[in-house]
């Protein structure tokens, strides 16, 4: 893995996906609802019109038949039938006696139709047609029925119910239209954002879109992460120059202190071990503490900076520090096997890389006793372990060893800064790797592969 690896964008949880099909879901519901209700109000009034229409001319037919008697009704029945209302809706009419025979009328046959309780509803006759009728009962032995056609009622419900539905799907489309576009301007503004704070986080030149008319949020988090990104560049920059300033302050007066210490000890030598000695050796032990200090500093500067990388042959490098480290194990007793896999490489610093692996070995060879065993493996991804059969790390101190100045206190302690695997560590993520603890039944085991 190299740190410029590409960070893919899950598009399928795009808030601004979500926003569209919330919107067309929300559109589609309202313009169902409104169908729904529309439909149901004409269906009510036409109900109601219609029921209206045939009680009308039922009770005109009552009145008739109360002044004028059975044979008056019948007469008039028959020039009813033909009359067709304003409205369009056919009259139908039946005077039956109590058995349900006809007597005058156009209908036929006596249809579902209570006439003793004046019951009305929609019905079909016998030969078929939708009516809206009602029966009354008028004499033990005489009952009337009256009634409606409605079928321009229905093709007027129809025409309505598909010009509703085509507008409502125009209007849901002119709405998923709107959404999509709007969702897609604002994905690309935002995909912009996150390219810049991508770019500034792998090390690239970061570059912000510019601000719309008016500005919205998305331009006024654009404005802060690049106010961000500045103020991060200047505290950087800021901590690396007082860190370089101090160590270089007082490594100044130490290295004429050393050389004023070597003329001492020149014009008046003294045996080995001696006060001089000593403190030249305290000296050099603080000065490379303040070298290691600003190797961390300047290391976690660049964290995810890719200037300054090239691709390196990891498997090579790696191979070239074995040999070099074969005869450092073989002087404490110790035997480093190794396992490389060949054409592994990265986008690294080869210094850095180096001195990365060369610290874990250090590590592994200084605390691994005489007849013990060290291993170096490098696979694909990259991915190298370091590993030994020596003390191992305690488990109350796995979580700091990592930190500066943390130091094992298994047995086989060495004298040291406790700076090395911070060093290792700062490297490591400088890279765009992590180097972590793996977990083994004896000894420690550091693990270096590339960050999730």
């Amino acid at each position: 893995m190299s740190a410029s690896r590409a960070r893919p964008r899950s598009r399928g949880r795009s808030i601004f996906g979500q926003l569209t099909v919330a919107s067309i879901l929300i559109a589609v519901i309202a313009v169902a609802v409104l169908f729904a209700v529309t439909t149901i109000t004409v269906q009510r009034q036409t109900r109601a019109s219609l029921s209206a229409m045939v009680s009308t001319d039922l009770a005109g037919l009552i009145d008739i038949y109360a002044t004028g008697g059975r044979d008056e009704l019948l007469r008039r029945v028959a020039d009813r039938q033909d009359v067709v209302s304003l409205e369009g809706r056919r009259s139908h009419y039946m005077v039956a006696d109590g058995a349900g025979r006809r007597l005058a009328g156009d209908i036929r046959q006596w249809p579902q139709v209570n006439a003793a309780r004046s019951e009305e509803g929609f019905i079909s006759l016998a030969n078929g047609t939708a009516v809206y009728a009602q029966g009354t009962r008028l004499a033990p032995d005489l009952q009337l029925l009256a009634a409606r056609e409605y079928d321009r009622d229905s093709t007027a419900l129809a025409v309505l119910s598909a010009a509703f539905l085509g507008v409502g799907a125009a209007i849901v489309g002119a709405v998923a239209l709107v959404a999509w576009f709007t969702s897609r301007h604002l994905a690309r503004r935002m995909d912009a954002v996150n390219a810049a704070l991508g770019a500034a986080a792998d090390g690239r030149a970061a570059s912000f879109p510019a601000r719309q008319r008016g500005g919205d949020e998305i331009d006024e988090m654009a404005g802060h992460g690049a106010r961000l990104l500045a103020r991060q560049a200047q505290l950087l920059k800021a901590y690396k120059h007082v860190s370089e300033h101090v160590a270089h302050e007082v490594r100044t007066p130490l290295m004429h202190l050393d050389n004023r210490l070597g003329a001492a000890m020149q014009a008046r030598p003294e045996p080995a071990g001696g006060p001089l000695g000593e403190a030249r050796k305290d000296i050099r032990s603080i000065t490379t503490m303040l070298d290691s200090l600003l190797d961390i500093a300047s290391a976690e500067s660049q964290r995810g900076d890719l200037a300054g990388l090239a691709r390196i042959d990891l498997s090579a490098l790696a191979g070239n520090l074995a040999e070099l480290y074969e005869g450092s194990a073989e002087d404490a007793g110790l035997s480093l096997e190794t396992a490389i896999t060949p054409g592994v490489s990265m986008l690294g610093e080869r210094m850095q890389i180096t001195r990365l692996l060369s610290n874990l070995l250090d590590n592994a060879i200084k605390y691994v006793p005489r007849g013990g065993e060290v291993k170096l493996l490098l696979s694909d991804g990259p991915r190298v372990v370091i590993e030994d059969d020596g003390p191992g790390i305690p488990h109350d101190q796995r979580d700091r060893v990592f930190e500066r100045f943390a130091r094992a206190s298994a047995p086989g302690d060495r004298p040291g800064h406790g700076l090395g695997l911070a060093l290792a560590r700062a490297i490591a993520e400088r890279h765009g790797l992590i180097l972590r603890l793996g977990d083994t039944p004896r000894g420690a085991q550091f693990i270096l592969e590339p960050a999730p």
